[in-house]
């Protein structure tokens, strides 16, 4: 059995679905331990991260393997082995992008723990769980993790490993259930801890 959840009908979103994406990212992470205090204005939070969780979602559409339920009920963002999560020119712009919603600070700040985390991301080919969503309306109907054993579902017919980095530690022991194991952890400058972990393929 490749998870102790049971998938979820799920389908590769479309240009048509990123505003939804996005919604639904925005307010997953708005209280998220470390992407909510990322953008520290609390009345502008969801504005300015709103532009950050954008970039991701639409650079994402480059691969098939943006997964949604619904109507983005729940979102997977996935970057198959050999892809990025942003293009080049993505990436290069993104501290400008940053600065422009939510200020020169804030913009450091996030490009240094996407550094952090880029230092200790794996080099041999894998799926990455680049982002996991479920929108607050939906939590609680374990569609979120169900969405999680879809995708590996996916993945594990290709016999490939999986990686993720967890925000949050509440979650851990749910992407445990999934298969996956602590891999090493990330200490921000705010304190603010997150796990690696990775799941051999099957």
């Amino acid at each position: 059995m490749s998870s102790a959840y049971r998938p979820v009908p799920a389908r590769v979103a479309g240009p048509a679905d990123v505003d939804a994406v996005v919604e639904t990212l925005t307010a997953a992470f708005f209280e998220d331990p470390l992407w909510g205090p990322a953008f520290p204005d609390r009345a502008r939070r969801a504005e300015q991260a709103a532009a950050f969780w954008r970039l991701y979602a639409v650079s994402a559409q480059r691969y098939p393997w943006t997964l949604i339920t619904g109507a983005a009920d729940a979102v997977s963002l996935w970057i198959p082995p050999g892809g990025t999560e942003l293009t080049e020119a993505e990436e290069a712009g993104m501290g400008d992008l940053l600065t422009g919603v939510a200020g020169e600070q804030v913009s450091e700040d996030i490009l240094r723990i996407c550094e952090q985390l880029e230092e200790v991301h794996p080099t041999e080919p894998h799926f990455y769980l680049s982002l996991l969503a479920t929108n607050p309306d939906h939590r609680g109907r374990g569609i979120g993790m169900g969405l999680v054993a879809e995708a590996l579902s996916r993945i594990d017919a290709l016999g490939a490993p999986a990686y993720l980095e967890s925000s949050n530690p509440a979650n851990l022991h749910r992407y445990e259930r999934a298969g996956f194991v602590p891999r090493t952890t990330v200490t921000t400058a705010g304190g603010q801890v997150v796990t690696t972990m990775w799941r051999p393929g099957r």
